[in-house]
C-alpha cells in the first residue's frame, strides 16, 4: 500500500481506494492531439459529458518507485510499442456519497495530489473491450508526493500542471482549462457510482502526452502540491 504525507501535518495518508475513476478527453488541447495518440474512442469532438474509465488499485505506486513496462507486451510484436505518460490532478473522496450536487461537490474532497495516468497505447487501441487493460497494468498509476487538504490547495481550478521527461517539459497547462470542472466531475461520477472514502478521481490530462522508455525519469508537477518523480524500467 502507498502511504503519503499529509501537507502541513505530521500525519500520513494510506492510499487504499475501492475504485479509481479516471477522466478522458477533459482538456481541449489534448483532444486536438487525438490523431497522434491514435486510440479508439479518441476523437477531436468536445465530449457532451465526462468520459469515464477505470484504473484498478494495482496500478498504484509511490514517489520514486519504478513504472514497469511489462515483458509480455513484447510477445504481441507491435511494430511501435508505446507506453505514454499523462500528468493529472487527482482528488481523494472523504466520505460515502451519491448524487452529489455540483454546488456541494468540493465538500466531499479529502485532499488533492498528483497522478500519472500511464497508458499502454497498443492495448488501449486494440482491445475490443476498450481502455480497461491498457490503463490498469501494474505500476501504471504513480501517485504523490503528498496529499494537500482543501484548505491548503488554494483554488483547485487554477493550478499550473506540467510533466517533465528527463528534465524536459513535455506537458504544461492549468486546471482552469478543463472542459468539465472538478465540481461537475464529482457530481457526474457520483450520479453513476456510490463513492466511498478513499476513492480516487483523476481529472484528465492536457496535451503533450508521449512515450516512455527504459531509463527515463518522468515528473508530474502541480502547483501547491509538488513533484511526483518516477523512473521507468522494462521488465
Amino acid at each position: 500500500m502507498v502511504t503519503l504525507p499529509i501537507h502541513g501535518s505530521h500525519e500520513s495518508y494510506p492510499v487504499n481506494p475501492t475504485k479509481i475513476i479516471a477522466l478522458g478527453l477533459n482538456y481541449r488541447d489534448h483532444i486536438a492531439e487525438s490523431h497522434s495518440v491514435n486510440v479508439q474512442g479518441f476523437t477531436d469532438e468536445i465530449p457532451a459529458e465526462p468520459i469515464l474509465f477505470p484504473k484498478t488499485p494495482n496500478v498504484l505506486i509511490g514517489p520514486g518507485e519504478s513504472i514497469v513496462i511489462p515483458r509480455f507486451v513484447k510477445d504481441y510484436g507491435f511494430e511501435e510499442p508505446r507506453v505514454d505518460h499523462e500528468a493529472e490532478l487527482a482528488l481523494i473522496i472523504t466520505d460515502r456519497c451519491k448524487d452529489v450536487p455540483a454546488e456541494d461537490a468540493l465538500a466531499h474532497v479529502f485532499g488533492y495530489t498528483c497522478m500519472n495516468d500511464v497508458s499502454q497505447r497498443n492495448l488501449q487501441t486494440g482491445d475490443k473491450s476498450g481502455w480497461f487493460r491498457g490503463k490498469s497494468l501494474d505500476t501504471f498509476g504513480p501517485i504523490g508526493p503528498q496529499v494537500v487538504l482543501p484548505g491548503d490547495i488554494g483554488d483547485p481550478q487554477a493550478l499550473n500542471i506540467r510533466c517533465r521527461l528527463n528534465g524536459r517539459v513535455a506537458q504544461e497547462s492549468n486546471t482552469r482549462h478543463m472542459i468539465f470542472s472538478i465540481s461537475e466531475i464529482i457530481a457526474f461520477v457520483s450520479r453513476n457510482f456510490t463513492l466511498m472514502p478513499g476513492d480516487i478521481i483523476m481529472t484528465g490530462t492536457p496535451s503533450g502526452v508521449g512515450p516512455l522508455h527504459h531509463g527515463d525519469v518522468v515528473q508530474v508537477e502541480i502547483e501547491n502540491i509538488g513533484v511526483l518523480e518516477n523512473p521507468v524500467v522494462e521488465e
